[in-house]
């Protein structure tokens, strides 16, 4: 997609990481900056882990959210684009945007409290002791597993379905799949359960069983609620996001590879 001119009010945000500052630093003033809340557009330096924080504030912004064109200067950097300092301005006139649908989580502690939070690659339950944590899955009002024995269960979108999710063995999805990865984490019983790819459009449901005795924690990407009882999760379409990318960067052929790498 061609955007003819880059937008006129950009903001700079960069990671913490030496290398990221030192980028910064060098494009601070080679280019006219604005605050993050003032911009049409993000530019932000650093690795995967610094594009989510970037993307989950723009859930705290007031108004719409903005594109975000990253580029790499973490590991990684699955999400990113390659550093480069030269031709900012027609990179940014060039980009390919990605929508990105985040997940919603509902998170019921045992005491009562509620908790809702945004995910943009995954929702994960995680046993907290040693004890095996056993799950009853329901989707659409269905329960489908009446109990699941393992450390976890996970739920991906195709932009987290290569991070955790692909760790825990699930599937890769491409984007604009409309699809959703349901993934154990080290599943017990079933034995032969191992996971089950959904329509976005899925409202799936986890209930702890026995809480008391086996605690879970669950997880929305970066945040966790603890001693957990039920949760929810379900895409938020209100809250849509744009990733920015170079023609060349290919996301979705990425993802399609990396179903190939041994």
């Amino acid at each position: 997609m061609d955007h003819g001119s880059a937008p006129q009010k950009r903001a700079l945000v960069a990671s913490p990481t030496p290398p990221a500052q030192a980028a910064a630093a060098e494009l601070a003033d080679s280019y006219d900056w604005v605050p993050p809340e003032e911009a049409e557009l993000i530019v932000a330096l650093g690795g995967d882990g610094f594009l989510l924080q970037t993307l989950h504030a723009m859930f705290e912004r007031r108004g719409a959210p903005v594109p975000v064109f990253g580029m790499n200067l973490g590991t990684v950097g699955f999400l990113m684009n390659e550093w480069r300092y030269h031709d900012l301005d027609g990179r940014l006139a060039r980009t390919k945007p990605f929508k990105v649908l985040p997940l919603s989580m509902k998170a019921t502690t045992m005491s009562g409290e509620v908790f809702t939070m945004p995910a943009i690659n995954e929702v994960s339950m995680l046993r907290e002791t040693r004890q095996t944590a056993k799950l009853e899955v329901s989707v659409n009002d269905r329960v489908v597993l009446p109990e699941l024995a393992c450390d976890g269960i996970l739920v991906a979108t195709p932009a987290g379905s290569t991070a955790y999710n692909l760790s825990a063995q699930g599937p890769i999805l491409p984007l604009g799949s409309a699809l959703l990865a349901l993934t154990p984490i080290s599943p017990f019983r079933p034995r032969r359960w191992r996971g089950a790819i959904l329509p976005d459009k899925a409202r799936i449901a986890i209930r702890v069983l026995e809480p008391g005795k086996r605690p879970v924690s669950a997880v929305a990407d970066q945040r966790e609620v603890r001693d957990v009882a039920t949760v929810e999760v379900a895409i938020d379409r209100s809250r849509e996001l744009t990733l920015l990318f170079d023609p060349e960067h290919a996301l979705d052929d990425r993802i399609t590879m990396e179903q190939f790498v041994s």
